[in-house]
């Protein structure tokens, strides 16, 4: 059944949704509470996979289906969703990385599905989104990787950063996309080709019925540009790169750790709440 609502709002979560800590303040749960409330469709748009995401989504108390791997996942939490997609990577590619691993300077290789994560061995602990110790059932080989994956993840010695995404575009790059990390990590993702936060956003809005003109998609990050250029409303936070700036339709007021979001909410969108 296709539902009806007046207006989508999209989030990305760090550096948007999520403050400094990363956390979702209370501010922040309060104006999303209301805009449900008010008929909104509230989703969450992230580049994190959903194993470091669902617990935020459960903070909001979100209902909705969920976008993560920059559009590369489709899930409703906790419940079957009929319209649920991934977009995988052959088993291969990941193979060849992981051979060339020392010469192509990778530190970290990572790789997962919506039920998977195998590693070469654990992050180090600066790099907070891979846990440090991994068991030896997450250890990334032959066999333990039994299903194509949804994301590669890299994270390379700085001077290897360039050619690492030379070679891959090189050899894969008529199947995948290569882009790097924001932050101060040389970390590189490599996902599906053509596939992009706006590809999960078209997913959301034609199923629950809504216009273009009535998404606000907000963001911060250069992984956010094709969702911000595909709303109707692209909403780039004051912290945001300048690149999202400019294309962005509007630019919050206060950064995500002012509870930029919630105030564009009160200020911009009338949603009542107490701020």
């Amino acid at each position: 059944m296709i539902l009806i609502a007046k207006k989508l709002i999209a989030l990305d979560l760090d550096g948007t949704t999520l403050n400094d800590k990363p956390a979702i303040s209370f501010k922040t749960k309060q104006a999303i509470a209301a805009a449900q409330q008010q008929g909104y469709v509230v989703s969450i748009v992230t580049g994190r996979p959903n194993r470091i995401s669902e617990n935020f989504y459960d903070d909001l108390g979100l209902n909705t289906p969920m976008i993560n791997f920059n559009g590369n996942l489709g899930i409703l939490p906790h419940n079957h969703w009929e319209l649920e997609y991934q977009y995988t990577i052959e088993k291969d590619i990941v193979m060849d990385l992981l051979e060339k691993s020392k010469q192509l300077g990778i530190n970290l290789l990572a790789v997962e599905g919506r039920n998977m994560f195998l590693a070469n061995h654990g992050a180090r602990n600066s790099f907070g989104f891979f846990p440090t110790v991994i068991k030896s059932n997450e250890v990334l080989n032959q066999q333990s990787l039994k299903d194509n994956p949804i994301s590669i993840t890299v994270e390379l010695q700085p001077e290897a950063k360039e050619s690492f995404m030379a070679y891959t575009r090189a050899n894969f790059g008529d199947v995948v996309d290569v882009a790097p990390w924001g932050g101060p990590h040389a970390v590189v993702e490599v996902t599906t080709k053509g596939i992009q936060k706006a590809t999960g956003l078209k997913v959301l809005s034609d199923y629950y019925g809504i216009r273009q003109d009535d998404i606000y998609a907000f963001g911060d990050e250069a992984n956010d540009q094709s969702m911000i250029s595909y709303a109707g409303h692209g909403i780039a936070m004051k912290n945001a790169i300048p690149s999202i700036k400019q294309i962005a339709t509007d630019v919050t007021d206060f950064t995500n750790d002012e509870d930029g979001v919630a105030r564009y909410l009160k200020d911009h969108m009338d949603i009542a709440v107490g701020l």
